[in-house]
């Protein structure tokens, strides 16, 4: 017996589960679930059955044929990153019927308060699961190697509403039989309750899974395509506005990468805790309420998301060491898309914000080159320490070298017959590679294939990106280091893009008077746009330029995206000489901890303990 994945208990001599069917009863005022899932094998197997659990109360596991209990056993002490080994010990049997309950230190929950919500009226709730946070709802083979379909049976509030990375089937009220075995049917049939029911018939891997439940609305975007949001008409009306060019993005995306295999294409924008940009889940999209600028440049997460449904919904990467897999190709396909909706211009300083931010990961990991690599070594590793642009970016440059190598045309015919070959798989990197000799042959000879996968830094045939705008901004930063900031002609049509880069480009640490006059001039602080002002308050920090560290404590507090969480709390805390500002982001977290996913709440923990 060997595991499967550093991060799953998983064993790699037992099957791998094919269908779950979850029985969810949403508890408020608790902030719990009391559930049921029924675990499908794909055969009968007789011995132990190795799941993770983490945060889980276990009540029974049920044989659901003869209704007999199933010994089973819980580890004494949970792993510190995988949590609980949850240990079944099965006699010839193809199904287990397991009943637990979550408790409120499920890592991939968060439950909002009314206070906490746009409308103040009602909860909600929703899910982050990847990389590893599924086994905190359900017990489960919480690891992308594994692909499941599922069902699921939501029990709501009835003034509340759910949405899943399913195919909805129906809402009704509550009806006996809604809970299965072992589940209290009085519960689930209380009044003022509705059950929503969801279907998911693509196997999909665990991370995958997810669901919000709280006071939802829609508006129609397009044939495929509702945004979804909280019942606010600022809200969704600006939602709709923002992502309308979503179907055209979708056919593109097959014109490049061949069918969309999933149907529908909805995106749900989340109460400003999310912890990321976008989060790829099949049929269901969520989004940071951060992509919302008014001026369609959102669209650009919406066009990485999308890509997903080919590269990394569609072919997965067999557990976090070959992460690049998803994030690189999907960077790249991402990349394709923007060219063809918005032009070549506008990909080009989508390469070049990746490239900046590249190298800036080569300086975060200078004492741990291992995760500079494509694929890693995670033994022991939480992958939520090393999430960077890494597998992002160097994924990207990866195959942008290769498409530069053999040609747009042939590389576009490799794509489709990549995808096409290995949908609804998880692969490694070999696999990959072993796919690239045989269909572009002799390729091994003109590229290094082994330093660009298991190299450290940035191989030497990467590539900056070239044009006339690019060129441009990153001249105008250069001249900043001599006391020019351009005119006002010279960024009269720049959107936040071209800001984002210009600011990127800066030196790192300038007299705070510069700061302050950039500033009175173009009133970057203020701007809507979150990368914008959150990379000029990144210089304002660096700078030691504390006359913005109201608009730092402002932004810190109303946004949970990890993507400004960890670069304005790590620029206030390393280095020496700033305890007047490790004071100030001690004094900050512990005031805005509660408004953060607990994922980004462990983050911003990590950066705080490493620094005080």
């Amino acid at each position: 017996m060997a595991p499967l994945d550093p991060h799953s208990f998983t064993d790699s001599s037992h099957p791998l589960a094919t269908h779950v069917s979850l029985s969810l009863y949403f508890d408020f005022p608790s902030s719990t679930i009391h559930a049921s899932a029924l675990l499908s094998l794909p055969r009968p197997h007789s011995g132990p059955l190795f799941l993770d659990a983490r945060s889980l109360s276990i009540s029974a596991v049920v044989d659901p044929q003869s209704h007999t209990p199933i010994p089973y056993s819980l580890s004494s002490s949970p792993h510190p990153i995988k949590g609980h080994q949850l240990t079944v010990s099965l006699s010839n049997h193809s199904s287990l019927l397991l009943v637990f309950t979550t408790t409120p230190s499920s890592s991939a929950l968060q439950w909002l308060s009314p206070p906490q919500t746009f409308n103040k009226t009602h909860p909600f709730v929703y899910t982050q699961c990847q990389p590893i946070h599924a086994r905190s709802i359900f017990p489960c083979q919480d690891t992308p190697a594994a692909r499941i379909c599922y069902a699921a049976k939501l029990n709501v509030p009835h003034q509340l509403s759910a949405v899943m990375s399913a195919r909805r089937v129906e809402r009704r009220p509550p009806a006996p039989g809604d809970a299965n075995m072992a589940c209290d049917d009085s519960v689930w049939c209380a009044e003022g309750r509705a059950v929503e029911e969801f279907v998911m018939e693509q196997p999909i891997p665990p991370y995958l899974f997810a669901f919000a439940v709280g006071e939802i609305g829609f508006r129609e975007v397009g044939p495929r395509t509702r945004a979804y949001a909280e019942s606010a008409p600022a809200v969704l009306d600006a939602a709709a506005r923002e992502f309308a060019g979503t179907e055209d993005m979708i056919r593109q995306g097959e014109r490049l990468f061949g069918p969309y295999e999933w149907e529908r294409f909805d995106l749900l924008v989340l109460p400003p805790s999310f912890p990321y940009g976008g989060m790829e889940n099949p049929r269901m999209v969520f989004l940071t309420p951060t992509v919302i600028k008014g001026d369609s440049s959102g669209a650009q997460v919406v066009a990485h998301e999308l890509a997903h449904s080919w590269t990394g919904n569609l072919i997965t990467n067999t557990t976090n060491e070959h992460f690049w897999l998803n994030e690189g190709f999907t960077t790249y396909a991402e990349m394709r898309i923007v060219e063809a909706v918005q032009g070549e211009e506008r990909a080009v300083l989508n390469i070049g914000i990746g490239w900046r931010g590249l190298n800036e990961e080569m300086e975060r990991f200078k004492d741990n080159m291992e995760f500079t690599k494509l694929k890693t070594k995670q033994e022991g590793v939480d992958p939520d320490d090393v999430y960077s642009k890494v597998p992002y970016e160097k994924g990207f440059q990866f195959l942008w070298r290769i498409e530069r190598q053999v040609g747009r045309p042939a590389f576009d015919e490799f794509l489709k017959k990549y995808i096409a070959t290995f949908k609804f798989q998880s692969i490694d990197t070999d696999t990959f590679l072993d796919f690239l000799k045989a269909n572009i042959p002799g390729i091994e000879k003109e590229i290094d294939l082994e330093l660009w996968t298991e190299g450290t830094g940035v191989p030497p045939d990467a590539c900056e990106p070239v044009s006339n705008i690019y060129t441009k901004i990153v001249s105008l930063a250069n001249e900043f280091k001599v006391g020019r900031m351009p005119r006002e002609d010279e960024v009269a049509d720049w959107q936040g893009q071209e800001w984002e880069l210009y600011l990127e480009n800066l030196p790192k640490a300038v007299e705070a008077s510069q700061i302050l006059a950039l500033d009175a001039r173009y009133r970057l602080a203020e701007f809507k746009d979150y990368e914008v002002k959150v990379a000029f308050l990144q210089l304002a920090i660096s700078s030691r330029c504390r006359d913005y560290y109201s608009e730092v404590e402002k932004t810190l507090k109303e946004v949970g995206r990890m993507k400004y969480l960890r670069p304005l709390y790590t620029g206030l805390v390393q280095g020496t000489g700033r305890e007047e500002e490790k004071i100030f982001a001690k004094r900050v977290f512990a005031e805005a901890r509660d408004g953060y996913h607990p994922i980004a709440q462990g983050v911003v923990e990590s950066i705080l303990s490493k620094h005080l």
